[in-house]
């Protein structure tokens, strides 16, 4: 059984293909916005932080 790949997909597929300069750009970008290093101190403050969620969220009785 295929996969299903949609337009989009394989247009992208093959445009980088036809454009491998492209791949670098896309992972300087990447970088830029995603890929940031993680301080685990930070993470670990952010998360005892943390206010707990009550089950229902609407719920002004409680």
């Amino acid at each position: 059984m295929a996969m299903y790949e949609s337009e989009h997909t394989r247009f992208m597929r093959e445009w980088l293909e036809k454009n491998p300069e492209q791949i670098d750009e896309q992972k300087k970008g990447r970088a830029l916005w995603w890929d940031k290093p993680q301080d685990p101190q930070t993470v670990a403050r952010y998360r005892q932080a943390a206010v707990p969620v009550k089950a229902y969220y609407y719920d002004t009785n409680h």
